[in-house]
């Protein structure tokens, strides 16, 4: 396959107006070989395949449904909206429901289909969290941090849990729990009422990651700036929603500022409603109210997730939150790329790593064609 005419977003973070080649299912050096395929991408941007490190479903369906349709319908909807590679979040749920979750994601990686997004990782935000910023998770499933717990997690995933949420304030043993677990798994400060200093010694002990900045915490204040100020201060990776719904996007920018080029990952945290009419819908047992762009629980009000996906969130980064194009879309390719450990095969338009691309039209940055691994899916 040959994509010409196209701006091409680089290995070096800025566009190039280049012919990208694929060839076996990963990108390869023009060569001026003659091809079967050619795509005439003039007024398009040409994107790395988009990865999503925190989203729980679409179409009807939650990963933590636990089944292999449930993952087929999810992972179809992330391909179709130019998500190439996911990294699905699991809910607060009993531990044996959540082995069987990442042990059936497990299988279905293996199966790379064509027709669906390829499984890369799991984020999981419980139930290692906080009753006090709980927000949409179950409060009946959280449990103290246990190292051996997280082992076993990581072994049902056979090896592809990436991140593993923690709160540290209310446990007390977190730096043993941390030095223990990062050599296999990313800690992530996750639904957490920390304050700065217990943040900055979670860190210090090893946690690197922030779940959805500025949701589910403390709020940043001058004379106690919380999670948010021990982020900055630790230049942890931290995720972002950019849904429009669960922040401002005066916030948005302020992030940026704070975190640098390299700390903002964006991301969806769809639910099952995704994609569907309003009404309501199960989130871990607990029924949550799809209206328009907003997801609440049915009886605390809490917002409980996103209706939206991360193209969509690429697409409000840019348009209406005024985040420079190429870094916005660092967000969504390169940096989860790295975060979860895959950057030598995904996340970038790069000889030998997979062929996974974009088109976006530059007049309104409208999605108009996905490729995954050289192959048309959209």
């Amino acid at each position: 396959m040959r994509i010409r005419n196209a701006l091409v977003y680089g290995v070096d973070r800025q566009f190039h107006e280049e012919t990208i080649c694929i060839r076996q299912g990963v990108f390869a050096p023009e060569d001026g070989a003659p091809d079967e395929q050619e795509i005439d991408a003039s007024g398009c941007y040409a994107l790395p395949g988009l990865i999503d490190i925190h989203f729980h479903g679409s179409m009807g369906a939650d990963v933590c449904d636990a089944t292999e349709e449930a993952y087929e319908t999810v992972a179809r909807y992330e391909l179709a909206h130019g998500i190439t590679s996911m990294c699905p979040a699991t809910l607060t749920l009993p531990e044996e429901t959540l082995r069987k979750v990442l042990s059936i994601g497990a299988n279905f990686a293996k199966q790379e289909r064509e027709d669906c997004a390829r499984l890369v990782g799991f984020n999981m935000e419980g139930p290692f969290i906080s009753q006090v910023k709980k927000g949409a998770q179950n409060e009946a499933y959280i449990r103290p941090c246990d190292a051996a717990m997280a082992k076993r997690f990581y072994d049902a995933s056979e090896g592809l849990l990436k991140i593993i949420g923690l709160a540290p304030e209310i446990n007390g043993n977190f730096p043993e729990y941390i030095a223990f677990v990062k050599d296999f798994v990313k800690v992530s400060l996750a639904h957490t009422d920390t304050d700065y200093a217990t943040a900055m010694e979670a860190f210090a002990a090893g946690a690197s990651h922030v779940v959805h900045l500025y949701n589910a915490m403390r709020g940043l204040h001058h004379r106690e700036p919380g999670l948010v100020g021990a982020a900055a201060d630790a230049k942890a990776s931290c995720e972002l929603i950019c849904d429009g719904v669960h922040v401002h996007p005066a916030a948005v920018r302020a992030a940026y500022d704070m975190m640098g080029e390299d700390g903002i990952i964006l991301i969806s945290d769809s639910l099952r409603c995704t994609g569907m009419e309003d009404g309501v819908y199960d989130l871990g047992g607990q029924a949550v109210m799809k209206k328009g762009p907003y997801c609440n629980l049915v009886e605390e009000g809490n917002v409980a997730g996103s209706v939206s996906n991360l193209f969509d969130c690429l697409r409000n980064a840019v348009l209406t939150m005024e985040i420079p194009l190429e870094q916005a879309v660092a967000s969504a390719t390169i940096l989860p790329a790295i975060c979860i450990g895959e950057e030598e095969r995904i996340g970038s338009v790069a000889p030998g790593k997979l062929g996974d691309v974009i088109l976006v039209r530059r007049s309104d940055f409208s999605l108009q064609q996905v490729i995954k691994g050289g192959n048309v899916v959209r």
